[in-house]
C-alpha cells in the first residue's frame, strides 16, 4: 500500500483489491529474485475514522477473498503466504489482525494449505500472554516465528517479561524447524545486538 498515506498492507482493506494484487505480483518477483519462499501478506488498517466493529465483517470478507487469490498465485511458485497478528495496544491501534485466534479462524475460512501463521511472540505476549499454550495450540499453523523482548522490543536477553531460553527449548521440543526472525530494535549496532545469541549457544 501507500505507506506515506498511512497504509500498512492491503489484504483486508475493502476497495483496494486491485492494488493488493499489484503489490503481491511485485512481491513475488522480489521473492523469486532473492530465493525467499515465504511472503507476509499484511492485512492493513481499519480505515481512518471507521468503527472497528462496524467494518469488521467487510474487512474479513475482503481478507478471505484476497488470501485465497494470493494462496493460489503463490502455489504456482511453490511459495507460502504468511499472516501476522500485530498488537493494537502498543504498536498499531488500527491494525486489523490482532490475535492468533483471529488469524487461525481466518486461515480456516480460507482453507489453503500454503497459508500459515507468522507468530511474533512480542505481539502475542502483549495481546494474550499464555505463550506456552498458544505455541502448542497454534503450532500446526505456524510458518514463521519472530521474537523481541516485551515491553521494550529489544534483544531477547534485555530486561523484560519473556524467558527466551525456555521458549527456544519449547520450540525445539515441539519440533519447530523453521527460522526465528529477530524483529527487534538492537540497543547498539546489529552485530552487538546479536551478542545474546553467542551466549545462548555457549550455554
Amino acid at each position: 500500500g501507500d505507506q506515506e498515506a498511512g497504509e500498512m498492507g492491503l489484504a483486508a482493506v475493502p476497495g483496494r483489491q486491485a492494488a493488493f494484487r499489484q503489490g503481491l505480483a511485485a512481491a513475488v518477483q522480489y521473492a523469486k529474485a532473492v530465493g525467499c519462499p515465504r511472503i507476509h501478506l499484511m492485512a492493513g488498517r481499519v480505515p481512518q475514522g471507521a468503527d472497528r466493529a462496524a467494518v469488521a465483517g467487510d474487512m474479513e470478507t475482503t481478507f478471505v477473498e484476497n488470501l485465497r487469490y494470493a494462496a493460489d498465485l503463490l502455489a504456482q511458485e511453490d511459495m507460502i503466504g504468511l499472516v501476522e497478528p500485530i498488537n493494537n495496544r502498543i504498536t498499531d491501534p488500527r491494525y486489523y489482525l490482532n490475535t492468533p485466534h483471529q488469524a487461525a479462524a481466518i486461515l480456516e475460512k480460507v482453507g489453503r494449505p500454503n497459508l500459515k501463521l507468522q507468530l511474533d511472540l512480542f505481539h502475542c505476549q502483549i495481546m494474550d500472554g499464555n505463550l506456552s499454550r498458544n505455541l502448542e495450540t497454534f503450532f500446526p499453523l505456524i510458518g514463521h516465528i519472530q521474537i523481541a523482548q516485551v515491553p521494550g522490543r529489544h534483544e531477547p536477553d534485555s530486561p523484560g517479561e519473556l524467558n527466551f531460553p525456555y521458549i527456544f527449548q519449547l520450540l525445539e521440543s515441539l519440533g519447530y524447524t523453521g527460522y526465528v526472525g529477530c524483529e527487534y530494535a538492537p540497543k547498539g549496532d546489529t552485530l552487538e545486538g546479536l551478542g545474546w545469541l553467542r551466549s545462548y549457544w555457549e550455554s
